[in-house]
């Protein structure tokens, strides 16, 4: 199809437009994730585009993500030149996010090219468009702590109640949940409403039983 008939496609309903390859001695480590936008399993190809995979599932703003959404095709040199970005993410308000995931160390020309040509695409889709390098170790270590709570299966309303009441003025995070009731039972809900936004902590450092807990401010939203 061409270019403009993308805009009405709902890519994240889709399936990837080519698999995710795993083979002895590969430098790269391709995977399923269970996201709890979709509440069902989005592919990736590396750890860098993981870890950018579980910041999109952590991000409100994002409502559907699909990883491979489409195969880009140009012409270039003579020759037809093809791209398929590691993203796709549906915003809040209808916008659309494309993602590309890569060290940046590892960008070669052709690589540039490409990216050149995915970004003049989403421009003249409207679509928001990034190259993202290797995410900041300590965020992407929290977020993906936080994502082994994501499920809703951690989610227990009398404990949560209780947690959102002891956050209400910020508190290190251990006192809160003392407060809450046994640390065994109310740290996975804890953990499940940072996730889900109602619950926030710095997370540019280490999240760790120190760290500040606060109730999130107007606008935080939540996953479920």
């Amino acid at each position: 199809m061409g270019l403009a008939a993308l805009a009405g496609v709902c890519l994240e309903d889709g399936r990837p437009v080519r698999s995710f390859p795993s083979y002895q001695g590969q430098r790269n480590y391709p995977g399923w994730y269970w996201s709890a936008t979709m509440g069902r399993r989005v592919g990736f190809e590396s750890w860098v585009e993981r870890d950018h995979l579980v910041a999109l599932d952590f991000d409100p703003a994002v409502t559907a993500v699909a990883s491979q959404p489409f195969w880009l095709l140009w012409r270039a040199g003579g020759k037809v030149r093809r791209h398929a970005p590691d993203f796709f993410a549906r915003l809040d308000g209808g916008g659309a996010l494309v993602v590309d995931s890569r060290p940046l160390d590892r960008i070669g020309e052709r690589d540039r090219e490409a990216f050149a040509a995915a970004g003049a695409a989403c421009a003249v889709l409207g679509w928001r468009y990034a190259v993202q390098g290797s995410a900041g170790p300590v965020q992407a270590a929290n977020l993906r702590w936080l994502a082994g709570y994501r499920h809703p299966r951690c989610h227990d309303e009398p404990a949560a109640s209780r947690l959102r009441e002891a956050f209400a003025e910020p508190r290190q995070l251990i006192d809160g949940v003392e407060m809450a009731g046994d640390p065994l039972g109310t740290l996975p809900v804890l953990f499940h409403l940072m996730w889900r936004h109602e619950l926030a902590a710095d997370l540019s450092v280490v999240l760790s039983h120190r760290s500040v807990v606060r109730t999130a401010g107007p606008g935080g939203g939540g996953r479920g």
